[in-house]
């Protein structure tokens, strides 16, 4: 097993724990904002159940009917992420239009506050490791998770804070407001994961730094060669693709030509980790005069 899915599978663990302390926490108050934590924190289960079977199925090596790999499997995880909390976040407006109608005062505030903020804390320990790791071994599951488990974060500190207003006030309505709003950030959370999942499906581009030193270093390495032209680059999982022209003088020996993109790969490799490169030669008289040109 290796590291991404031991973290995949790790976030299944903390799931189910953190939704049986919400689920508790809701019992001991009988609050509708908590439910609607411990609602979204069933999505937080569905979410990383899918998100497990989607790094696993990514590790998988190419084979004849995927030569490019499985790496998109973590990506159609992403977006069916994104698409459990927009339902959560409608679940949530549900109860909370339903509590706004008849509001009742939380029960055992105390001891379900205390539950909800070790829910939260082991929540936000667990979202800061899936960062970390998550960009080193730059997987989209793992990332969409972290995003997920820290919105679940916000909003349980802002239902935290807001039923113990309730408790101290006496003012109801305040309960089923903050739920209210747990579901629009939710949504909004929702909204940015499909949007960049999509993004990755849609074979979009490096973000602009990482293009400038893509850039940057075919210039460097291509000592020899003319320019470099129709450069593409897109990233499936923690893999980037990078394909471009490079154009050589038209009397260069085919070894030499070879030389030159041993060196631009070896370099790229190095920067990106996990790369597929594809370089096209081409002799002077296609030169665009455009693109990368070698310094």
């Amino acid at each position: 097993m290796n590291r991404a899915t031991k973290l995949a599978a790790g976030s299944v663990v903390v799931s189910l724990v953190v939704l049986g302390l919400k689920a508790l926490a809701w019992w001991l108050t009988g609050s509708v904002a908590l439910l609607a934590d411990a609602l979204e924190s069933i999505v937080n289960v569905a979410a990383a159940g899918a998100a497990l079977i989607a790094v696993r199925l990514a590790a998988t090596p190419p084979d004849a009917n995927h030569p490019y790999g499985h790496a998109k499997a973590e990506y159609i995880s992403a977006v069916l992420e994104g698409v459990l909390i927009v339902l959560a976040a409608a679940l949530i407006l549900n109860e909370s239009w339903h509590a706004w109608q008849a509001p009742s005062a939380p029960e055992l505030p105390g001891p379900g506050l205390a539950i909800s903020v070790v829910a939260t804390l082991l929540n936000g320990g667990w979202a800061a490791l899936l960062f970390r790791e998550g960009r080193k071994l730059r997987s989209p599951a793992l990332l969409a998770d972290a995003r997920h488990l820290l919105a679940d974060v916000v909003t349980s500190g802002g239902v935290v804070v807001g039923v113990g207003a309730v408790a101290l006030t006496g003012i109801l309505w305040l309960d089923p407001l903050l739920a209210a709003l747990t579901a629009v950030n939710i949504l909004f959370s929702g909204w940015s994961l499909l949007r960049d999942s999509v993004g990755g499906l849609m074979d979009e581009a490096v973000e602009p730094g990482l293009l400038g030193r893509i850039r940057g270093l075919v210039s460097q390495e291509a000592q020899g060669a003319i320019e470099a032209h129709d450069l593409r680059t897109r990233h499936a999982g923690s893999t980037t693709f990078v394909e471009f022209h490079l154009v050589v003088p038209g009397e260069m020996r085919v070894a030499e030509a070879h030389d030159i993109c041993d060196r631009i790969e070896a370099a790229l490799k190095a920067e990106l980790g996990s790369a597929v490169i594809t370089i096209h030669v081409e002799p002077e008289g296609k030169a665009k005069h455009q693109g990368v040109l070698v310094l």
